[in-house]
């Protein structure tokens, strides 16, 4: 693929400090793309408002206080009303990927709300990050995903409102579902069978690439309206791409074995068996490689021109995305959107909540650290560091949470020392943070009810270390009481294990969790 030459006179890119900020809003702030879009916009001189459906998860981004955050819903029409005053610029970065049936029409009506009240705002253009479709494929051949996005970027093009849509195949970036995937699997298995998509051609582009892309956006001609394919330079089998893997990551080359019979679904499970990724997001990323995805133009060069060395190379996107793993800087995941569906309710207040039945299990110890000493080991729990109690117990519920379609214990963490309030922490979310006092995790395994997790760090009267642990549990239906009570004469070693060897590792130099079955 060969990039149009820029013409000097009409394709040379502004000096951003000549022109105007704008006014950009940011949906799908809380997600892989949307949280490094936000500060990529800030630092171009942009103001931002970012629409958000829990505005607290974004509470300790870095760039919190440089945007304003409101609250809302892209399916409600309302409050993308009000966000939408005194917009220049929209972005829409939110789709159901793995929400389960229904999902193409609740990205319909999204979709559909957020033109009409950009429309009615008199907002200047709208930006969107869809997913590159294969040539000469007819829409209802592409899987329900791929079809959905391709949906969505004609309805806000037929917004009246001057839009651009961006079609991506697979992203590479640190954190990123499509690198994840393809991390683990060629990591994992150095002897694979593979479903027949392996063969497929494919276009990846690196992240930085995509940001610069949708940065760039904000500012096209208000007379160009249309889709634009976005893409590396490299076009690669997903054979090529494990093999490339492998050279970057230091790893013998891998054995891998092409074979029909892996359809989507079986590709699926295989996928949510071997890497963090759950079936259910592995799905429609699986399927969108049943066909060759490659760009058949490079038009956006026109409008944001790429300079020397952009866009980036596979080889160095994957190289740049290992060394932001390897030095503990990756600013979000794939997993930092919430899992489609969970509950927000708030957590039951004590002892007055009067929403029905509450199972609690306290458990309090004294620690003879300091509290700096016992919050380390409460902050870098979970991941690598496991959940200081029975390791068996805890991998058996997270193979069973993979198996009724959850996200298991692989997610792990973001970053193994720091957790902020909207990580995700193996099958739990960090709901609240107090940096040195409490910690509290809202579980988002598969239950018949909602649980949380609370660890708090305390001084008593006499001025010693308090650990303080506190299970909550409101069961939904009969089923959630008898979940209960199935798993309870097992809190005494799940639990007060845990109480026992947070407040043991505290005590020792490096956090390495005991065990105490």
């Amino acid at each position: 693929m060969t990039d149009p030459a820029p013409d000097p006179d009409t394709d040379a890119a502004p000096d951003p400090a000549a022109q105007p900020s704008l006014h950009c809003l940011v949906t799908g702030a809380t997600g892989y793309i949307g949280g490094r879009l936000v500060p990529e916009l800030l630092d171009a001189g942009h103001r931002v408002r970012c629409l958000a459906r829990t505005p607290e998860k974004l509470r300790d981004q870095v760039w919190a206080g440089r945007a304003e955050t409101v609250r809302g819903d892209v399916t409600d029409r309302e409050s993308v009303g009000e966000a939408m005053r005194g917009i220049d610029v929209a972005y829409y970065l939110v789709h159901s990927l793995g929400t389960g049936p229904g999902f193409e029409r609740t990205d319909r009506e999204a979709a559909r709300i957020f033109a009409e009240q950009a429309r009615a705002a008199g907002v200047r253009r709208i930006v969107y990050l869809g997913g590159l479709a294969p040539a000469g494929v007819p829409e209802h051949d592409l899987s329900p995903h791929l079809r959905s996005r391709t949906e969505v970027g004609h309805i806000l093009l037929d917004s009246h409102v001057p839009t651009t849509v961006l079609r991506a195949a697979v992203i590479i970036g640190s954190g990123s579902a499509s690198f994840e995937m393809l991390r683990y699997l060629t990591e994992r298995l150095p002897v694979m069978v593979t479903p027949s998509w392996v063969r497929s051609r494919i276009q990846p582009i690196a992240v930085r690439d995509v940001l610069r892309y949708l940065v760039g956006s904000a500012r096209m001609p208000s007379d160009v309206s249309r889709a634009f394919d976005i893409g590396g330079p490299d076009v690669l089998t997903y054979l090529d791409m494990m093999h490339t893997y492998a050279g970057v990551a230091g790893l013998r080359r891998r054995l891998i074995m092409p074979v029909p019979v892996l359809t989507p679904t079986l590709s699926s499970h295989w996928i949510g068996l071997v890497t963090p990724v759950p079936s259910s997001i592995a799905r429609p990323l699986a399927e969108s490689l049943r066909h060759e995805v490659v760009c058949q133009e490079h038009d956006i060069a026109r409008y944001v021109p790429d300079g020397p060395g952009r866009p980036l190379g596979f080889e160095n996107a994957l190289t740049l995305a290992l060394r932001r793993i390897q030095d503990a800087q990756v600013a979000t995941r794939w997993s930092s959107a919430s899992v489609p569906g969970a509950p927000s309710d708030p957590l039951p207040t004590d002892p007055d909540w009067a929403g029905g039945s509450l199972y609690t299990d306290h458990r309090e110890l004294t620690v003879d650290v300091g509290p700096d000493a016992l919050w380390r080991v409460v902050e870098g729990i979970g991941g690598d560091n496991g959940w200081y109690s029975f390791p068996l117990a805890w991998a058996v519920r997270g193979w069973l949470d993979r198996l009724v379609g959850g996200v298991g214990l692989r997610r792990g963490r973001r970053d193994a020392a720091r957790l902020r309030v909207g990580d995700s922490l193996d099958f739990w979310r960090v709901e609240e943070i107090e940096p040195g006092r409490l910690l509290r995790l809202r579980a988002e395994m598969r239950l018949p009810g909602l649980a949380w997790l609370e660890m708090r760090v305390e001084r008593d009267e006499p001025g010693r270390t308090r650990y303080r642990q506190r299970a909550v549990f409101h069961p939904r239906g009969l089923l959630g009481h008898a979940y209960w009570w199935s798993i309870a004469p097992f809190h005494t070693v799940v639990f007060g294990g845990m109480a026992r060897n947070i407040a043991r590792a505290a005590g020792k130099d490096a956090p390495a969790p005991a065990l105490d079955v």
